[in-house]
């Protein structure tokens, strides 16, 4: 599941991540934010989550922490973030606050420490996706581990409409999981 430097994938995820850091500072990905919360918004209010997992933002992800503080407030959820181990690989939620965090899990990725938790309801950040749920992350595999445990959790894909990938590049492969849905600004992809 890792990245090698022969791997048509890690050549996309290159290409990927250099548009969407360029693309990040500018208005039109302010206004993509904007849009995108309101659409998550209104997914969350129909599935209402009882713990909410999402992601500390970086990269020029979508942010979804103010996302993640409407849902506290006014869904009355509790929220949880990821922290994801090197060694042995794998991935677990803690329960969150809503604070930024203090700690950090192997990667450098704040999280908090705590309680873990199995959320309901997941955003999962995509770097890429295609129409049929399926997520191009970067590269390690967590999620897809995670998820695969976990099948019950309904997961909600947050990407830009810039992710979305032609069908000749990029295949899933055997272990990705596929999302109930992806939602961009401008669109929402379910199965």
């Amino acid at each position: 599941m890792t990245d090698t430097p022969t791997d048509p994938r890690a050549a996309l995820r290159r290409r990927l991540l250099e548009a969407r850091q360029a693309w990040a500072g500018t208005a039109a990905a302010e206004e993509a934010q904007t849009a995108l919360t309101a659409r998550l918004r209104t997914a969350l209010d129909q599935v209402e989550p009882l713990v909410l997992g999402v992601f500390w933002p970086m990269k020029g992800e979508f942010n979804p922490c103010p996302l993640a503080h409407w849902a506290q407030e006014t869904l009355r959820c509790s929220l949880a973030l990821p922290h994801a181990r090197k060694t042995p690989t794998t991935m677990e939620f803690i329960l969150w606050n809503g604070e930024t965090p203090q700690t950090y899990d192997e990667w450098g990725i704040p999280c908090p420490q705590g309680k873990v938790v199995v959320p309901d309801v997941v955003i999962v950040p995509c770097l890429g996706f295609n129409t049929a749920g399926y997520r191009l992350g970067y590269g390690g595999g967590y999620y897809d581990r995670y998820l695969a445990q976990h099948p019950e959790i309904c997961t909600l894909g947050a990407a830009w409409d810039e992710g979305l990938l032609p069908p000749e590049s990029f295949t899933p492969e055997a272990h990705d999981q596929a999302l109930m849905a992806v939602f961009t600004p401008s669109h929402t992809w379910s199965e």
